[in-house]
């Protein structure tokens, strides 16, 4: 589906399948968990889901003459970062809006994980203290106009990269290196466990997904405490990408599953739900989630699985984006592991 649209190469490959044995084990045996290893994607600042994306953006960001690369984040965004690691691997600048959108106060939190690579990457790093939100933000646009008027030719790269109208394309891919390594596997996964925040990751599995019937086997968990706007930006995101893609269908509201039961208390903010489950995935498997993202799908597939939300004998394929920088800014929380 993808072979009209230019992509700058900036991953290794087909990320590894690998399967949970012992978790799998741990909570009960009737279904098999699978991760497939997106955190290990890249040599480029750790990795992570949003180098898929910049695959397909970087081509425009280059035909444009663009000299920077602008985007926003809060302050420890995994987008931010790779977009910081792309802009130096092809020798562009970065301008970056780092906003306040988790109520969190470790001491350290704007000067360790993702924000510390960012800044030693060379990127022009720029505090803003406002809150969450997944739409197109003033501060964003402002340093945008402040690029412009310094002389320079922005590109803009939207939080995420979710509302850029490239930003599903690359998780459509996901979906194709599933199924060709369910062949190589022997295995078809019944469902695909993903972490669903600005919203274009599960967006463009959905898509990929539809081609083979399985568009609502993806079970988005909800990491954003503002769901509507996120379901709702998910379809949108969804929809433009099965256009340019020439999907064949009609994406509709209820091919969007998003399981709202776990991003409590608020977006980066981990409940004590979510601290178990990063520890238990990493006593079990050596696998590091983090307090955003990943340790929040982790709490969610744990509980479902625990709930029997799947039937017996089902595959279910964690999805682990990355994020495992943004474990730093939280050091207290885990100071006694």
């Amino acid at each position: 589906m993808l072979e009209k649209f230019a992509r700058y190469p900036l991953t290794f490959g087909p990320t590894a399948i690998e399967k949970l044995d012992r978790l799998s084990k741990h909570l009960g045996g009737k279904v098999e968990l699978y991760a497939k290893r997106e955190d290990c994607n890249s040599g480029l600042a750790f990795g992570g889901n949003k180098l898929r994306k910049l695959e397909y953006i970087i081509p425009d960001a280059i035909a444009s003459n663009a000299d920077t690369l602008v985007s926003i984040g809060g302050v420890q965004s995994n987008h931010t970062r790779m977009v910081a690691a792309v802009a130096a691997k092809i020798g562009m600048k970065c301008r970056l809006v780092q906003e306040s959108w988790v109520p969190h106060e470790d001491a350290v939190y704007d000067r360790v994980g993702n924000i510390l690579l960012s800044r030693v990457m060379g990127a022009d790093v720029r505090l803003v203290d406002e809150g969450f939100d997944i739409g197109i933000r003033k501060s964003w646009e402002q340093a945008l106009e402040e690029v412009k008027a310094a002389g320079g030719k922005p590109y803009a790269i939207p939080a995420g990269a979710s509302v850029h109208k490239y930003g599903g394309l690359g998780y459509v891919g996901f979906a194709e290196e599933v199924r060709a390594q369910e062949r190589q596997l022997g295995v078809k996964f019944d469902y695909i466990i993903v972490c669903t925040v600005t919203g274009s990751t599960h967006a463009g599995m959905l898509v990929g997904f539809a081609a083979d019937g399985r568009a609502r086997n993806v079970i988005g968990i909800d990491g954003s405490f503002t769901p509507a706007q996120t379901k709702a930006q998910v379809l949108s995101i969804a929809q433009n990408t099965a256009d340019l893609v020439e999907l064949g269908r009609d994406i509709v509201e209820d091919d969007v599953v998003l399981i709202e039961d776990y991003a409590y208390p608020a977006y980066g903010v981990p409940s004590e739900e979510t601290k178990a489950a990063i520890r238990l995935s990493a006593r079990l498997e050596g696998m590091i989630t983090d307090p955003v993202y990943e340790g929040k799908s982790m709490q969610g597939m744990i509980d479902l699985v625990q709930k029997g939300f799947f039937p017996a004998g089902s595959k279910v394929l964690y999805a682990h984006l990355g994020g495992a920088p943004a474990l730093n800014g939280y050091a207290y929380a885990f100071r006694n592991g």
